[in-house]
């Protein structure tokens, strides 16, 4: 004699999840060659002369893959410049304002003064006198990016009792921004001084502390 089987006995099967139906599985790899590949083009010809054909070639792979990421080269760099602007900076943490200057300096001395960054930079930067989208994309970039480590050091500087509450943070940033920008995108200078930004961190420092 057979019986049916209880259903709260029953174990329970596996099922096995299928992907949506023309879903497009993108991998991380082509992804991550694509964008190093505009990277690499951005430095070689720049933004005007940049091309999708171009960007696949130097990234071994097909036109296709590049459009199923991105509809078209302006959006490729926006989303590049807008991921800078993610990835940000580490945020100095020594408990000392002239420390945390100094931090920062360096990190952001290296990334400025990297040839690749030496290059695409001030191209982009021309770019975007005439191109809205990425001026509005670069300023995001800095804000997000430089101006927000910035405005951290300078709120744990405020709290540790360095810095006076109420001061102008704007002009605390231009004064901790500014002065490397200068000396590395814009006049270039192909070697900085022995012990300039340990100096620059110390004048910083102090010109914050007279705000």
């Amino acid at each position: 004699m057979t019986t049916n089987a209880d259903p709260a006995h029953e174990k329970a099967k596996p099922t096995r999840r299928r992907a949506p139906a023309g879903a497009a599985v993108l991998r991380e790899d082509v992804t991550d060659a694509i964008r190093a590949a505009v990277f690499e083009e951005l430095a070689s010809v720049g933004y005007a002369r940049m091309s999708i054909e171009g960007i696949a070639r130097r990234a071994g792979v097909g036109k296709t893959a590049v459009y199923r990421r991105w509809r078209s080269k302006l959006h490729l760099v926006l989303d590049l410049v807008s991921a800078i602007a993610v990835q940000g900076l580490p945020a100095p943490d020594t408990g000392s304002l002239q420390e945390d200057l100094l931090l920062l300096y360096r990190v952001t001395s290296r990334a400025l003064r990297h040839p690749v960054a030496g290059q695409i930079i001030p191209d982009l930067q021309a770019e975007a006198a005439r191109n809205p989208e990425i001026a509005d994309a670069m300023q995001k970039a800095l804000r997000e990016g430089q101006h927000g480590v910035a405005s951290g050091i300078v709120r744990a500087a405020v709290e540790r009792g360095e810095l006076r509450a109420g001061l102008d943070e704007e002009l605390a940033l231009d004064l901790i921004s500014g002065p490397l920008y200068w000396r590395s995108v814009v006049v270039r200078t192909p070697e900085l001084p022995k012990g300039h930004l340990k100096r620059l961190a110390t004048a910083t420092a102090a010109a914050l502390k007279a705000l």
